[in-house]
């Protein structure tokens, strides 16, 4: 795992230097202009290779566009590609500012495009020295719950970091366990009591041994806990009032402010949309449905109408036919969800933040895991943890702990984060890795001791 890490990192600053440079080549020859920039040919090309060097670092780290080897290569693409426009767009108004006037722009789109290309052609190498100096770690998988082994079926997708050899349950005894990790990497411990699991981390921890743990609710709300250091005893403070007082209000700031100007921008775009749903069929232009946010509030949340109007009351069928022709063309490409823009102005939603779900839908899930609640102690978003790391086949439960991950680790730059990586997924097409056909774990495990039978 170290040499994985470091690799990562000395990958990530050669082509932060090769962008840098290439940004001061692109400046000095096609921006430079003795009037505006003559104080920078001096130890200030220094800074600007500098500034542009921590923006790029700053914005494609957010992105996860550093991910060489965790993410597939064409999420580490597009995710660069995103942030490389970020920082053009604000280098180009930075150079407008020291100017004191809107320089053209010419170089700076061709300084993008080219930046294209290079980013293309070093994640290709990365991605290759990276697979060529690591392989996938040989795990054992510990599990307590059977139901939980289907873990193995969503770490086999990437079979390039992770290889689980063998599977056994928590019922075999930690001696045992023990015994068998000497011919493994790393273990993976999938849902296994806390005092059985806290034997096999301290045991991994002490050896150095590669782990991984799924979490359980409780360990993401004391991840989310602030230390205190006023004794010699160490003691967590843990959060139970969702976001502070002062968060809530930056959040709020930045919420109103982003939602005005995405409105007035896509403005022109809602109105071909409205347009175009009123002409088909001559319906409403918006559905409203209840949902609910903060403290069990409810509020009617806002969509381009995508189905005919009696929708509710047809059935579904395995084409849909209730969806319309823009129906289909808006939910392809997510457009659907912009009138919650004015949800957010409104105060009723907040752009990041766990999804707000339909009221029988709470009261279902809150019956089949009480922790559901949790939710509830910030308003729902427009995107969020479990839209952007869950699947379209994530259970509830795991949605719940990915919800309550951001809850606990909320933050200004976490918010600006999940932004950034939801324009990544939306023009990603939903995946269930693997999962279209359903597999029990009666037959995962049966097919680990075929395998094992069978010398594999």
């Amino acid at each position: 795992m170290k040499n994985k890490n470091t690799i990562r990192k000395i990958e990530s600053v050669i082509e932060l230097v090769v962008l840098s440079l290439i940004y001061y080549y692109v400046w000095r020859n096609f921006i430079f202009d003795k009037e505006y920039f003559w104080p920078m040919l001096g130890r200030g090309k220094y800074v600007l290779m500098g500034i542009y060097f921590i923006l790029s670092l700053l914005i494609i780290h957010l992105c996860e566009g550093f991910k060489y080897g965790i993410l597939k290569i064409a999420d580490v693409l597009f995710s660069q590609w995103i942030a490389i426009f970020i920082v053009n767009v604000v280098t180009y108004l930075q150079l407008s500012l020291m100017a004191n006037v809107m320089i053209p722009a010419k170089a700076m789109i061709w300084l993008t495009f080219g930046d294209f290309v290079i980013s293309g052609i070093f994640v290709y190498i990365f991605f290759a020295i990276y697979n060529s100096h690591t392989k996938a770690s040989k795990l054992l998988m510990v599990y307590g719950n059977k139901e939980s082994v289907s873990l193995k079926l969503k770490m086999d997708t990437r079979t390039d970091s992770y290889n689980i050899c063998r599977i056994v349950s928590i019922d075999e005894g930690i001696d045992n366990i023990i015994d068998l990790l000497v011919d493994y990497d790393g273990i993976v411990i999938s849902d296994v009591s806390a005092e059985q699991r806290n034997d096999l981390l301290k045991y991994c921890y002490m050896h150095e041994i590669e782990t991984y743990i799924t979490p359980k609710i409780s360990d993401v709300i004391i991840s989310g806990g602030e230390g205190i250091h006023q004794f010699d005893t160490p003691i967590v403070l843990i959060n139970t009032t969702g976001l502070k007082p002062e968060q809530r209000i930056v959040k709020r700031f930045f919420d109103v402010v982003l939602c005005v100007i995405a409105a007035v921008v896509l403005s022109p775009l809602m109105l071909i949309i409205a347009v175009a749903i009123k002409l088909e069929d001559h319906g409403p232009v918006f559905y409203k449905q209840a949902r609910v946010t903060r403290d069990g509030k409810v509020f009617d949340i806002l969509k381009f109408r995508s189905m005919v109007e009696d929708a509710e009351q047809r059935p579904a069928t395995d084409d849909d036919d209730r969806i319309t022709k823009v129906g289909h063309v808006i939910r392809a490409t997510r457009v659907d969800e912009l009138p919650q823009l004015f949800n957010i102005i409104k105060g009723e939603m907040s752009i990041v933040g766990p999804r707000p779900e339909r009221i029988e839908h709470v009261q279902k899930y809150t019956e089949a895991i009480p922790e559901f609640e949790f939710r509830s102690k910030v308003k729902g978003g427009l995107t969020g943890f479990a839209q952007i790391y869950g699947k379209y086949n994530t259970s509830a439960y795991d949605k719940l702990k990915l919800d309550l991950m951001y809850i606990e680790n909320y933050s200004f730059l976490l918010d600006l984060k999940l932004i950034l990586m939801t324009i990544r997924i939306v023009f990603k097409k939903e995946s269930t890795e693997g999962f279209d056909k359903v597999i029990t774990a009666d037959e995962i495990l049966a097919t680990l001791d075929n395998n094992s039978n069978n010398g594999e």
